[in-house]
């Protein structure tokens, strides 16, 4: 009975490591997609990335700003065109993801002809309608 409860703690455990190894995957295709749109000067494309709510939030200098369609307009008005959009890398520095929700901590970083601007960002994800999306974005 021992032996038999060992290994039904092991398959859960091996099982529960695949499943955020998995999960950790799929958010890290997503966030390298969002880095091609952006450096294909694509902020719609980049946009796919976030949950389109009125309840998305996205927390930056100016404060708290809500909406999916705020958001979209605020990148557009920052990032004119794709000399100023520059070249965007991410680097991840945490990511832990259950089944449904994900956080991540990463860097961000601009390469531009006249500067290289970069900062910390807090991205708390959700998997709706069996995709991750960003739903709260706290970048600095």
């Amino acid at each position: 009975m021992k032996k038999l409860s060992i290994l039904i703690l092991t398959v859960i455990a091996m099982t529960s490591c695949s499943t955020s190894q998995n999960e950790n995957e799929a958010i890290l295709k997503v966030m390298n997609q969002q880095e091609v749109d952006w450096n294909n000067g694509n902020i719609e494309g980049f946009m796919e990335g976030y949950w389109k709510s009125d309840s998305l939030m996205f927390i930056g200098k100016n404060g708290i700003k809500y909406g999916w369609q705020t958001t979209l307009d605020n990148y557009k008005i920052s990032y004119p065109d794709k000399a100023t959009m520059g070249k965007l890398t991410f680097k991840v520095l945490k990511l832990e993801a259950t089944e449904n929700t994900a956080y991540m901590l990463g860097k961000w970083s601009l390469m531009r002809e006249e500067d290289n601007p970069g900062g910390y960002f807090t991205l708390y994800w959700k998997k709706i309608n069996s995709n991750w999306v960003i739903t709260i974005d706290h970048t600095s």
